[in-house]
């Protein structure tokens, strides 16, 4: 048996099945090493195989998708046929310097007559469909594009799989991390930030499908964001509309359920409203990156007045604050470190943008 577990990372290497000569492992061998750690546990596998059995393969793919923890998976060495089949069960796929992935069909031996050549035929064209819908899935490419892809027996290099959407990241180069956005939305998104939205169910949860189907549209064509204005209409929108099937009348589980969500809106509206309102006073003038803060923090536009109107203006080199300092400033704030950081803020400032950020971080 090559799979060993250890401090959290599991150690698959040698053949995909069943092998007398040689280092190999099979699903058994992985369901073993799985029942020893926490199902929600974070687990990084290690691969370095020349694959194997398809069906094999197909099996530990399947164990590694169904964990509620993250799998993320480290190609050493290489990953080909079932190997590189399972390397896609990774949340992160990460191509070590110098290692090498390679797809391509499965094939088999087959000993009778033609109508057991035909079954051979069959279940090959059915594990070569399956295959390809597993690389789909993780490149965002289409199903037909994979079969091609595999037909032609391809080899990729660290960067040529992170570049084709197989892999994420290499050690030699590491891939910008993905916003979080429903990229399904933009007419023109790369194919690769499409699967992952779909993957991980990435949403736009507060615009209503049907008050803002012409702004969708426009998104689509320019391939942009919705603007804030966009955003209270279609909460304006939605929020009118409920309350006239809450007046038309309802029965009582349907005008619970929009009871509640009317409220939500209502909510986020005033919310809204309350970060407007604060872009709006006088003391954020000069103090945008402040006064943004402070909106999504949730501060009343009142105690925003006071904060603002005794915090400094952001001005150049010279002065106080300066719209970078601020920027590495809030980031400080967050916990995040940014090189070339250090700022001249106040003390009574930093305490106000570290509370600041930390309620943001709170409410995300």
């Amino acid at each position: 048996m090559a799979a060993i577990l250890e401090d959290g990372k599991l150690r698959l290497s040698g053949y995909v099945g069943d092998y007398y000569f040689d280092d190999h492992f099979t699903s058994s061998d992985v369901v073993l090493a799985l029942a020893q750690i926490d199902d929600e546990s974070d687990l990084t596998v290690h691969i370095n195989s020349p694959g194997g059995v398809a069906s094999e393969g197909a099996a530990i793919h399947a164990l590694f998708q169904a964990r509620s923890g993250s799998t993320d998976v480290v190609v050493e060495g290489i990953a080909m046929s079932a190997a590189s089949l399972i390397a896609m069960a990774g949340a992160m796929v990460t191509m070590s310097a110098g290692s090498v992935l390679m797809i391509h069909d499965p094939a088999s031996f087959t000993w009778g007559n033609s109508a057991e050549h035909s079954k051979s035929i069959e279940m090959l064209e059915a594990l070569s469909t399956s295959y390809a819908r597993v690389y789909a899935d993780k490149s965002g490419k289409s199903v037909d594009e994979c079969r091609e892809i595999m037909k032609a027996e391809s080899w990729f290099t660290p960067t040529q799989a992170v570049e084709a959407g197989f892999a994420d990241e290499t050690t030699e180069r590491k891939a910008e991390p993905v916003a979080a956005f429903d990229y399904r939305v933009l007419a023109h998104a790369p194919k690769r930030l499409v699967a992952l939205a779909k993957k991980k169910d990435w949403r736009l949860p507060d615009v209503d499908k049907r008050t803002s189907a012409s702004a969708a549209a426009r998104h689509q064509e320019e391939n942009s964001m919705p603007t804030d204005k966009e955003r209270a209409d279609a909460l304006a929108a939605k929020v009118a509309e409920l309350e006239a099937e809450m007046k038309s009348g309802k029965d009582a589980d349907s005008a619970a359920a929009m009871t509640k969500e009317l409220e939500e809106l209502r909510a986020e509206k005033a919310e809204r409203a309350n970060a407007d309102a604060i872009m709006a006073l006088e003391e954020a003038k000069g103090r945008e990156a402040q006064a943004e803060a402070l909106g999504a923090a949730g501060v009343d536009a009142e105690k925003a007045k006071a904060i603002l109107a005794a915090a400094p203006k952001a001005e150049d080199e010279s002065g106080d604050l300066s719209a970078a300092e601020y920027g590495r400033a809030r980031m400080g704030a967050g916990g995040i470190t940014q090189p070339g950081g250090g700022s001249r803020l106040k003390k009574g400032d930093k305490a106000v943008l570290a509370a600041a950020v930390a309620r943001t971080n709170k409410r995300r």
